[in-house]
Parts: structure tokens; C-alpha cells; sequence
């Protein structure tokens, strides 16, 4: 009986077997019309070695501190040397007269940029442009009638759809893979201006630059980068959307830089307690930590402790949702924010700025020791700042913090942060914020607003008892 039974499982399973490969999708048609588009982008670059040890160069990067073990033994005379480094990426056509997409850290700081495309042939690109934000760089090479690929609409990708990776990783050209989409509009961080597109097809080194398919045979992507521990593929693939990556190539292509919008605010995340302590019945909303003077959130009425729901007719869910809306704004223009401010919602009009270059800095803070008072009821020991440090952080109010104990330093306040607001109130004097916190009940969460370095944020801490 059991055998009759194990032979007609088989028999079941075989004959389901069809049936199991006619829903496979197959992506023979698609990497056979697509596939020529793809390239294999190398590059050289010269790198400076410092001095080494009797002749023979130091493996360290300049600036190890395994090179102090080193330096008063006898070196080479006449300092380091200059060697070349190889590295290998991928990118896409995407004009039939020579223009390719690819990563920007794929071809940043090349002397050389070789172009391989799958017939063999192998030519000298010219960088036309660089975009480190978004991570799109722009290449040309002289050729003409060269395959190029269709570009499709990012935002009618479903998560849980299939899609294909084109790349070379490790060199290996023309490589195939696929997986699903996990998810969209990722963000990721330091990536403040890209919606990811999350997927499970595998991406390894080398990859970096090519294109990412739907079944369409359409470009929706550039795979960009990888979560991984090991150095490689673990499952967690990240593509910049192409429509944000062509807005990127057009502005490249047009004036060799791309403009970006700009408010001057520094934001984070409405957390739980926070919205509580704000009376605000949800956690949505990018919220002011800092603005800054005389820029565009400044001159538009924004103030820290304002919470964006809304800006430009987009709404703004998370805080990672505003910069993506501001940057993709075209400086000058004039677009309306809802805000919550005190209990009520308000609207804005603000001017869009025009996001500074990435060199330029602020000013550094100062943080100077002080005579410690006592601690108040939400931990902290307090004074006043002096004149200089005023004038250096360019701050008309705020207490440096000199002590943190009980609450402040379970939530992370350190020595040496200025504090600027207790909820509504501005931190203008040590006797000021100790009788607003005499009525507070013990347990209650209050807003506090810190600055630290150049950043400031919000946190909330629990009122300690009298």
C-alpha cells in the first residue's frame, strides 16, 4: 500500500510539473533585445604612495597610524611613488550617439575610462559629468547607431514584481540575475535626495553602474549598492529610480552640475513620545530642528518645532520624504507648506533656494569648559553662554550644557550640547528654564531642542521630581 501510494505522489508531481514552469517567467526575450545596451566600464587611476620603508613601499594608506611604526626607520630618498589602481563597474546606454549612465563612484577621481560593449569593441569615454548626491555620473563615447535602452516608470513598479539586474560583477560581463521588487521609496542613510528601490536580485561589486529591468524590458533603475557583511551579495539590493537618474543626466548634460532645492532647515523624525509632547494625534510630518538665518525656511516664517505635513501638494509621511520633495523643487520657485505649529495647522509660502555646493561649510561651534551649577529637574547643569560663544555659534539665546545626569543622560545629552528650547520656551536663562519646570508634574515627557556641532534635533526627556 505504501508503495502504491509514494509512486502516485510521483506521478501527481510529474504531471504538475508543467503547470510549475509555464508560471516561471522567462527572461530569454528580454536579455536577448536588452542585453547589447549593457557595458562594462573600467577605469585608471594614479594614486600617490607615500615614502616606504628601505625602498619598498608601505601597504598602508597615507595617513595609518601602522605607518607611525615606521617613520623613523630609514626610507626611500626622494619620497613615495605614483602607481595606478584599476577598478571595473557597469553602466547602460542610453542615446544611440553615445551617451551611458552609470554610478558616480564608479568613474569619480578616473584619469582613464575604458567602455566595453558586448560586441568587443572598446573605446575612451569622456566624463561629462558627476552628480555625488544622487550617485549618477554621465559618460560619452564617440559612436554612433549603438543600442540603447527604453526607459520605464519607476512608479508603476509593484512591489513583489519581478525585475532583472544586467552587470559585470567581479568583471564578469553581461551577467544575468533576478528577484523580486522587496520595496520602495527606501531610504537609506546619508541618501537623502533617492527613493531606493529595494530588490533581492544579486548585486556584487562590479554591478555598481548597470541597469535594473521590469519585465517589460524597460529600465526603472540603476543598481547602486548592497547591505552586506561579508563584502557581497546577502539578498538586500539598492537601485536609484531612473526617472531621478535621467532628471539628473538632463541637468548634467545641459550645464555639467545639477540644482537642487534648498529651505536651510535642519529636520529629524516626530517620534512617538514626541507628537504626545506637541499634541499632535499622529507621527506624520518632517520636524524642524534648526533653521537657519537669513535662508529660505527663515525668510518663509518657518520656525524650529514646526512639523512640514504637507509641501508643494505632496504629502510628507516621514522625514525622509521632505528633502526628496524640496531637492527635486526648482530653485526660485514659490511653493505653499502646511505646517503644525502650537496646536494648529498653518500654511506657508515659501521660496525655494538653491542648494549650496557640497564644499561649502558652516562654522564650527565652540564648547568651552564652565563653572557647574546644580542639576535641574531634567538632569542638566547649566550657564549662560559668554559673548564669544555667541558670536561663534551665532546664537542669540541657549544654556551649554556643562553636566548631564538622571534623564538628559539616558536619552544621550552630553556635555558640551547647547540647549536651546524647553517646549515652546527659548533657553534664554539657568533661572528661566528652572521655574518653567517647577509646575511640570514628575513623569512628564518635555520637549527639548539641542545643538551639537552644527546639527540640532529634538528629544524628550522626563521631568524628575522636586
Amino acid at each position: 500500500m505504501m508503495k502504491k501510494c509514494w509512486v502516485l505522489g510521483l506521478l501527481i508531481l510529474s504531471s504538475a510539473l508543467p503547470t510549475l514552469a509555464a508560471n516561471l517567467p522567462d527572461f530569454t526575450e528580454l536579455v536577448e533585445k536588452q542585453g547589447a545596451a549593457v557595458v562594462n566600464i573600467s577605469t585608471v587611476q594614479t594614486v600617490h604612495q607615500a615614502a616606504g620603508f628601505n625602498g619598498v613601499p608601505l601597504p598602508f594608506p597615507e595617513g595609518s597610524p601602522f605607518n607611525e611604526l615606521f617613520k623613523n626607520f630609514p626610507q626611500q630618498q626622494g619620497g613615495g611613488q605614483d602607481y595606478q589602481t584599476q577598478s571595473l563597474g557597469s553602466g547602460f546606454i542610453v542615446s544611440s550617439d553615445g551617451y551611458i549612465l552609470t554610478n558616480a563612484h564608479v568613474v569619480n577621481d578616473a584619469d582613464e575610462i575604458i567602455v566595453k560593449l558586448t560586441d568587443k569593441r572598446e573605446f575612451k569615454a569622456k566624463l561629462i559629468g558627476i552628480d555625488r548626491r544622487s550617485d549618477v555620473a554621465v559618460v560619452k563615447v564617440e559612436a554612433t547607431n549603438l543600442p540603447k535602452v527604453t526607459v520605464g516608470d519607476p512608479d508603476a513598479l509593484k512591489v513583489g514584481e519581478w525585475v532583472v539586474a544586467i552587470g559585470s560583477p567581479f568583471g564578469l560581463e553581461n551577467t544575468v540575475t533576478a528577484g523580486i521588487v522587496s520595496a520602495k521609496g527606501r531610504a537609506l542613510p546619508q541618501e537623502n535626495y533617492v527613493p531606493f528601490i529595494q530588490t533581492d536580485a544579486a548585486v556584487n561589486p562590479g554591478n555598481s553602474g548597470g541597469p535594473l529591468f521590469n519585465m517589460k524590458g524597460e529600465v526603472i533603475g540603476i543598481n547602486s549598492q548592497i547591505f552586506s557583511r561579508s563584502g557581497g551579495y546577502m539578498g538586500l539590493s539598492f537601485a536609484i529610480p531612473i526617472d531621478v537618474a535621467m532628471d539628473v543626466q538632463n541637468q548634467l548634460r545641459a550645464g555639467g552640475k545639477v540644482a537642487r532645492g534648498w529651505l536651510g532647515v535642519q529636520i529629524q523624525e516626530v517620534t512617538k513620545e514626541l507628537a504626545e509632547s506637541f499634541g499632535m494625534k499622529n507621527t506624520n510630518g518632517a520636524l524642524i530642528a534648526g533653521v537657519e538665518k537669513g535662508g529660505p525656511a527663515d525668510k518663509g516664517g518657518l520656525d524650529a518645532g514646526d512639523v512640514i505635513t504637507r509641501f508643494d501638494g505632496k504629502p510628507i509621511n516621514a522625514s525622509s520624504d521632505l528633502p526628496r520633495a524640496v531637492g527635486a523643487t526648482k530653485p526660485g520657485k514659490n511653493v505653499t507648506a502646511e505646517v503644525f505649529r502650537k496646536g494648529a495647522t498653518r500654511t506657508l509660502t515659501l521660496n525655494v533656494g538653491k542648494m549650496p555646493d557640497e564644499n561649502e561649510e558652516t562654522a564650527k561651534s565652540s564648547k568651552s569648559p564652565a563653572k557647574a551649577s546644580e542639576a535641574n529637574r531634567l538632569g542638566l547643569i547649566l550657564r549662560e553662554l559668554t559673548p564669544q560663544e555667541r558670536k561663534k555659534t551665532n546664537l542669540k539665546n541657549g544654556l551649554l550644557v556643562t553636566g548631564v545626569q538622571g534623564s538628559a543622560a539616558q536619552v544621550g545629552i552630553r556635555r558640551g550640547d547647547v540647549l536651546l528650547s524647553v517646549g515652546d520656551y527659548e533657553a534664554q536663562s539657568v533661572e528661566q528654564i528652572n521655574k518653567l519646570l517647577e509646575p511640570v508634574a514628575a513623569g512628564k515627557l518635555v520637549a527639548m531642542r539641542v545643538m551639537r556641532g552644527d546639527n540640532m534635533f529634538y528629544v524628550t526627556v522626563k521631568v524628575g521630581a522636586k
